[in-house]
């Protein structure tokens, strides 16, 4: 009995970073046999608030007008790096806590492996911010492959 990958879900951040682990996904793809999802998650938290109560200022665009653009930069990377494939691969924009729609998603497209990037943020950052990255490991429901890139691996990564 073989491994059976089918289904692999590529989050990304549309980070050069991220593009590391494009990389691993796109090849895991090809060796499996498989098809890639590929996930963008906007973060509803990002949007802070100037006071409580019913006169609340939203200090940035709206969370409609922010997934309206995540659609055109995924139509747009999905032009750019996910072309050429065997399946066409899935593309989809989510809203909420990235960890959290990132695991429901693998759940509910039952898919077999998510590969992500890390950025390898320690020390303060780490606390302060989590990590995307370490939250899917801990609750996704299948293997994870956590790619750690570093500046030069991004930089390696640029179209030329």
């Amino acid at each position: 009995m073989g491994l059976k990958i089918a289904k692999i879900l590529f989050p990304t951040d549309f980070s050069e970073v991220s593009l590391v682990a494009l990389k691993y996904a796109r090849e895991l793809a090809v060796c499996f046999d498989a098809q890639l999802h590929c996930v963008h998650v906007v973060d509803e938290a990002y949007q802070y608030w100037t006071s409580m109560g019913p006169e609340t200022t939203p200090l940035g665009p709206a969370v409609e007008d922010v997934a309206s653009m995540a659609e055109a930069q995924m139509d747009r990377f999905a032009d750019q790096y996910l072309v050429g494939m065997k399946y066409a691969p899935v593309t989809k924009v989510l809203l909420g806590r990235p960890y959290k729609e990132i695991v429901a998603y693998a759940l509910e497209a039952m898919i077999d492996i998510i590969v992500l990037a890390t950025h390898g943020r320690g020390g303060l950052a780490q606390v302060l911010l989590g990590s995307t990255a370490d939250k899917v490991i801990h609750n996704a429901p299948c293997p994870v492959l956590s790619v750690r890139a570093t500046e030069h691996d991004a930089e390696s990564q640029r179209p030329a």
